[in-house]
């Protein structure tokens, strides 16, 4: 086995998509298998590879990941990418945690009937632009500098750009009201490791279709 992060999901973004865009932005390059069956997922239970039953599931140096919040805290710690002190490490977390419940919206909308998918995509309107994306435009316009903490490049830039791009596929036009947020993507989009990623043939995956949903159900869902 080589020495690159080995991840371990289905062919689809889900909780592992952030783990994606971490490695990625940090420059690392990885290795993926791809849970097509319920026997795949039942083996790696059976070998102990999965500690609470669950993936994402990550080797990385030496160790079997599982637990997303915990892999992106390694990844993150690992690469420089979580502040240079306690203090910054706090707002790191505070806003990642509210990026992450703005995006479990995203990752259960694949979910959702096809009859509620409209009222699912209005409620992710509402939140983005009423509760969290405020936040973040403010954080930015008083903090004066290219970054949402210090002025330095963490997994708080990374985390907001995947959810940016994330929530502008369902509803396009959500930063017009966000100009701080606006000149933001822009940047993260050309930094070299993100641009990387952004580009067609790499890891990234697009967004979930009908066989996710299905393949998901198969070999996930009890």
């Amino acid at each position: 086995m080589s020495g690159k992060p080995r991840l371990t999901y289905l062919n689809g973004r889900g909780r592992m998509e952030t783990i994606r865009w971490l490695l990625a932005a940090a420059g690392v390059e990885f290795e993926e298998v791809y849970l097509e069956t319920k026997e795949q997922y039942n083996k790696l239970v059976k070998d102990g590879f999965l500690l609470f039953q669950q993936v994402p599931l990550v080797e990385i140096d030496g160790m079997k990941m599982v637990q997303t919040r915990a892999i992106l805290n390694y990844i993150a710690g690992k690469y420089n990418l979580y502040g240079k002190d306690l203090k910054e490490r706090a707002l790191i977390d505070m806003y990642v945690e509210g990026i992450a419940d703005l995006m479990q919206m995203i990752l259960m909308f694949p979910f959702t009937p096809p009859g509620e998918k409209q009222k699912s995509v209005d409620s992710i309107k509402e939140k983005a632009t009423n509760r969290y994306f405020p936040v973040f435009e403010k954080a930015l316009k008083q903090h004066g500098q290219d970054f949402l903490v210090g002025n330095k490049f963490s997994r708080a830039d990374v985390q907001l750009i995947e959810l940016i791009l994330a929530v502008e596929e369902k509803v396009p036009d959500v930063l017009s009201g966000f100009p701080q947020l606006q000149v933001f993507k822009t940047k993260m989009s050309n930094m070299p490791t993100i641009k990387k990623f952004l580009q067609p043939g790499s890891p990234r995956k697009p967004p979930p279709d009908d066989h996710y949903v299905e393949t998901a159900t198969k070999v996930l869902i009890k």
